[in-house]
């Protein structure tokens, strides 16, 4: 069929309402689009399937992912999925309700029309095996979330360590003007929350959400505290707890495979959430923040370092992106900052600081995917090429997305007050960050106030 991809391409515009900005090649070799756009490349007919069955970001996920679709050589990323975004931002896109007069219209019918002389139609194509299956049970109960996070964290720590380098650290690093690389950001992040927390010697720390130990190793390292650390992914803990022997602090540092509803040897001295809170869905939020607030000793500090959404705007209820919620975080959930603020008060939490950490996250996942392309070969060995595909595809978004401020990131400081609504900190934010490891904060009003164990 000459030129099958100008025919195709004008059908689908015509569907949509709008031009599409990349340039598209079939698996015929034909071409059509704007000649300056970058090239993405339908290898066969079951690329077309995935996208008549599943039209949006989701048949294109499970197209990409399968390698049924893919980016000419010399394409940039980045560049695709920026143009992909501003495309799906356009009006008449967020306005488009394909309903069943539109699917029997007469551009639907040319379209399909096309497809079924080109010989793309047939039936719907299987996703791919790394779209997450977790089964039945009701979103957020302690087993389903189990399954939630398995799917994400339970693909390899050596896959992982790819991917974060030698800091493995899954979250967004500090980027001050000496760091000369990820790891020098990413100690920078850990000390920073340290220095928020106010930690001790001797002080007792709750990780929730510990990840593979890293704020462990470092807390009790440099600032002499005693940590326990929870998690749910399997492999998770058993590396964290392999680094804690390694480094010799067994006897200060305990890791334990726990729900964050099932911990129940408060108080604690401090406690830090670092991205885990986007996992707990609004239905058991208050439940989170409530339980810390009770796990928490009076005068004690919480730093929550969790990634936002923008509010919704009037009229498009919040809906979680299909391609995360099927292949990257199922079941996770991101609310407002100000929602989250509102929910930790509601807990009894008084609020002290806010920090944006937005363009941090973007140039941390810019370093994630390329430190991913740097060893494609092994990364791929290691977990396979869908899964990779799924990483590159999900952490290239998000960089561009914390860029355009489409998501954000914020460290919320908060404490519990005491009973005579003490706070328990110095009066000025340079004071409370001008902690010393190992020696405690500097001039402050904590120095009566002993630890909780």
């Amino acid at each position: 069929m000459a030129q099958l991809a100008t025919q195709l391409l004008g059908a689908v515009e015509e569907v949509l309402g709008a031009r599409i900005p990349l340039r598209v090649r079939l698996w015929d070799g034909s071409e059509a689009g704007p000649s300056d756009g970058p090239l993405v490349v339908l290898r066969n007919r079951r690329a077309l399937r995935h996208l008549l069955w599943q039209p949006g970001e989701l048949g294109l996920t499970r197209a990409y992912v399968s390698g049924d679709l893919d980016l000419a050589p010399g394409a940039d990323l980045y560049e695709v999925l920026s143009l992909a975004a501003e495309f799906a931002e356009r009006p008449e896109i967020l306005q488009l309700r394909l309903g069943p007069r539109d699917v029997v219209g007469p551009a639907a019918r040319r379209l399909l029309g096309l497809a079924l002389r080109a010989g793309a139609l047939g039936p719907r194509p299987t996703p791919p095996p790394e779209e997450a299956r977790l089964g039945g049970g009701r979103a957020h109960s302690r087993g389903r979330d189990r399954a939630a996070i398995s799917h994400h964290y339970d693909v390899g720590n050596e896959f992982y360590g790819l991917v974060l380098g030698t800091s493995m650290v899954y979250s967004c690093a500090y980027w001050e003007p000496a760091a000369k690389s990820l790891e020098d950001a990413q100690a920078a992040k850990l000390d920073l929350i340290c220095r928020k927390l106010g930690l001790r010697p001797g002080m007792r720390l709750l990780d929730v959400g510990c990840g593979w130990g890293s704020l462990l190793l470092h807390a009790a390292e440099h600032y002499g505290v005693r940590a326990v650390g929870v998690s749910i992914s399997a492999e998770q803990v058993a590396l964290a707890r392999q680094r804690v022997e390694q480094a010799g602090l067994g006897d200060r540092i305990e890791v334990r495979l726990q729900d964050y509803r099932e911990i129940t040897d408060g108080p604690f001295d401090a406690i830090s959430s670092v991205g885990m809170a986007e996992h707990v869905g609004a239905v058991q939020y208050q439940v989170y923040a409530s339980g810390l607030y009770g796990l928490l000793a009076p005068g004690g500090r919480l730093l929550n370092h969790q990634i936002a959404r923008r509010p919704d705007l009037p009229g498009i209820p919040y809906s979680p992106s299909p391609f995360i919620n099927h292949y990257v975080f199922p079941d996770g959930e991101l609310s407002p900052v100000g929602s989250t603020v509102g929910a930790l008060e509601e807990a009894g939490f008084e609020v002290r600081d806010l920090e944006s950490l937005r363009e941090h996250y973007a140039l941390t996942l810019r370093e994630w995917v390329a430190n991913l392309e740097a060893h494609w070969p092994e990364a791929t060995r290691l977990v396979g090429q869908g899964r990779a595909r799924v990483w590159r595809l999900y952490m290239a978004a998000c960089a561009l997305a914390f860029e355009q401020n489409r998501i954000g990131v914020n460290q919320i400081l908060a404490v519990r007050p005491t009973a005579t609504g003490a706070s328990k900190l110095p009066p000025t934010r340079s004071q409370w960050l001008a902690a010393v490891p190992e020696l405690g904060p500097a001039d402050t009003d904590l120095g009566d106030r002993p630890s909780v164990r």
